[in-house]
This record gives C-alpha cells, sequence and structure tokens, in this order.
C-alpha cells in the first residue's frame, strides 16, 4: 500500500458511516471506488442527474457501481428551479452545490446511521482556485479526505494507476454549467449543445482537453495551444451543426483566439 492510499485510509477509519459524491470524474470515481472498497457496509455512492452533468459521467458512475458492487444512489438535485444558478452569477457553483448537498442530505435516512458523513472529491490543487462550491461543502459539514490527507491531483492519479482504474488519465470535465460564461442564462439547451459540440471537437480532432464555451449564445471553441492546428474549418462546421441541431437559436461558432484556459469564462469577466 502507497503512502496516499494509506493516509486516505487514516481519514476514513473513523467515519462508520459514510456518504460519497461522486460526478463521475476521477477524482470522485478514485474517491468512491478506495472509500467502498475500505468498508462495503459502510459506504453509499451519490450522483446527481441533471442537465449539467455530462452524460458520460453518469455511464461511468453507473458501471463502476455494477462492477464495484457499490450501494449507489441517483439524486435529482433542484439548482434548475433556482433563479439563482440559472443567471449564472460568479458564484454559480456555490447554489450548485448547495442544491446537491440538500439532496444528499435526504438520503442519510436510508442509510443506518443519520450522522453518516459526506465526502467530495476536492484535492489540495482545489484549494488555490476560485471555489464558491467548497463553501457550500463547509455550510453542510462536507469533509473532503484528499484534502485532509494532503493529496494533490497528481497523487490521485499516480493511486488511480496503482489501482489500475482505467481512467486514471482521464481529462477534467468539470460541469458543463462551467462552459457559459458569467452572465449567460443557464438552460437545458445551451448544455446539451456544449456537450455535443465538445464530443465531435474530441472525436474529429482528437483533442481531450476541448471547451465549447458559450458567450450568449456565440461559440469560443477552446483548446490547447499546440492542438489549435487540429481544429480546421471542416470541424468547426460539424461543431456548428452539432451544437445547432440541439440549440437553434444559437450565434457564431469559431475558434477562440486564446488557448484553453482552465475558468476563463469566469475570468474574463471579473
Amino acid at each position: 500500500m502507497t503512502t496516499t492510499h494509506a493516509r486516505l485510509f487514516d481519514v476514513l477509519d473513523p467515519l462508520t458511516s459514510r456518504i460519497v459524491a461522486c460526478s463521475g470524474g476521477i477524482d470522485s470515481l478514485l474517491l468512491a471506488t478506495v472509500t467502498h472498497r475500505h468498508n462495503p457496509e459502510a459506504t453509499v455512492v451519490a450522483h446527481t442527474v441533471t442537465p449539467a452533468v455530462p452524460g458520460e459521467g453518469t455511464a461511468r458512475v453507473i458501471d463502476y457501481a455494477k462492477r464495484e458492487g457499490w450501494n449507489l444512489s441517483i439524486v435529482r438535485s433542484d439548482e434548475f428551479s433556482d433563479e439563482r444558478y440559472l443567471s449564472n452569477p460568479t458564484d454559480r457553483c456555490y447554489f450548485c452545490k448547495s442544491h446537491l448537498y440538500d439532496a444528499i442530505d435526504a438520503i442519510r435516512s436510508d442509510t443506518d446511521n443519520d450522522d453518516a458523513v459526506v465526502l467530495s472529491g476536492a484535492n489540495l490543487d482545489d484549494l488555490s482556485d476560485y471555489r464558491p462550491g467548497l463553501i457550500a461543502a463547509h455550510e453542510h459539514s462536507v469533509r473532503h479526505p484528499y484534502v485532509e490527507a494532503e493529496v494533490s491531483k497528481v497523487d490521485i492519479r499516480a493511486l488511480a494507476r496503482e489501482l489500475g482504474l482505467e481512467e486514471a488519465e482521464l481529462a477534467a470535465s468539470p460541469c458543463l454549467a462551467s462552459r457559459l460564461y458569467t452572465g449567460t442564462r443557464v438552460t437545458p439547451e445551451r448544455l446539451k449543445a456544449v456537450e455535443a459540440g465538445e464530443a465531435v471537437v474530441r472525436r474529429r480532432a482528437g483533442i481531450d482537453v476541448a471547451r465549447c464555451r458559450l458567450r450568449d449564445d456565440d461559440v469560443l471553441i477552446e483548446v490547447p495551444e499546440e492542438l489549435r492546428h487540429r481544429v480546421t474549418n471542416d470541424v468547426v462546421a460539424d461543431v456548428d451543426l452539432a451544437m445547432r441541431s440541439v440549440h437553434t437559436q444559437l450565434g457564431t461558432v469559431r475558434l477562440d483566439e486564446n488557448p484553453y484556459k482552465q475558468g476563463r469564462a469566469v475570468l474574463r469577466l471579473l
């Protein structure tokens, strides 16, 4: 057992009942896997299905649940009924996570312990980024085992490789709403269009880290600098077609003059 694995076990040992919030990204997939294997009877894995969650993420969670034997609970968070979320302010993530943790709190009665601890996949690297969702986590007494065990993203990928998780190198893919520039209203149609457009870029250009960001209804395709040459006019045209088939009010679609940068949809407008 590696040092990282041992440190996580030290955090998990005292927790007699826990609910892991799992989005389907490598951070939460690994945490759910480790937590379940540590004590299956004490662990519930919770996943929310909303228009903001990529379908591939949900598919991965369901697949892992079957393979690993997770006690999986699908919850329905209610952020799409909240105007504070839909209006897409800079702290949109706070409202999203608040609704998520409210939904997870509601399933505690289905566990053997009403005091089950909710766990998130936030890691050390997340603490240096703008993460209003961490405020919501604090308000709901959510714990972050990676942070407590001083585990970084590099450590997470290393442990995932050690445990044989095929998603160890899975590219980061935050919720689809993160592709909308601050102030661009969150709608299911826009999010479905983003998902469709990014799937085209990955398939046609072979680029794992790609963003189809929406400023109102205009699309900026954002990829790493060294891969920009792969986004040809034909690829842009295919992205346009795929996104417009979902969101008929789509505006222009073009390759962003700037390379990929995490969080750009918020940072440009701050």
